[in-house]
């Protein structure tokens, strides 16, 4: 019975770290064509309403963060709103608020993260 460590040869190592190596830069390539920018601080809100307090909210005492996924397009409207987090009554209220908000006009479609504290009714 042979006990030794199997040793692969050099040649398989080498294999190994380019496929490694060349998946890294197709990602950064991909990722760097992207046409979206994430993250809050790329645009600038015009106009935000704040969402409304749902009435089954205030008779169930729901209070929480709801947090939302928000496209907004190059002329500052909105495009699509998806839901990351909450309670579903909380997030459904955010979502029809955030759908009307209105952001600075910029070069590129972003996506942006939006977080709402439903506190006190």
């Amino acid at each position: 019975m042979n006990l030794e460590p199997a040793v692969r040869p050099d040649c398989c190592r080498f294999g190994f770290r380019l496929a490694v190596v060349s998946l890294i830069l197709t990602l950064a390539a991909m990722l760097a064509a992207h046409p979206c920018a994430y993250g809050e601080d790329l645009r600038k809100v015009k106009s935000s309403p704040p969402p409304d307090y749902p009435e089954l909210a205030k008779r169930l005492s729901i209070r929480g963060v709801a947090r939302v996924q928000v496209t907004v397009l190059p002329d500052g409207t909105v495009k699509d709103v998806k839901e990351l987090g909450g309670n579903p009554v909380l997030v459904d209220a955010l979502m029809r608020a955030v759908k009307k908000w209105k952001y600075e006009p910029a070069d590129k479609t972003s996506v942006i993260e939006v977080k709402f504290d439903f506190g006190q009714p």
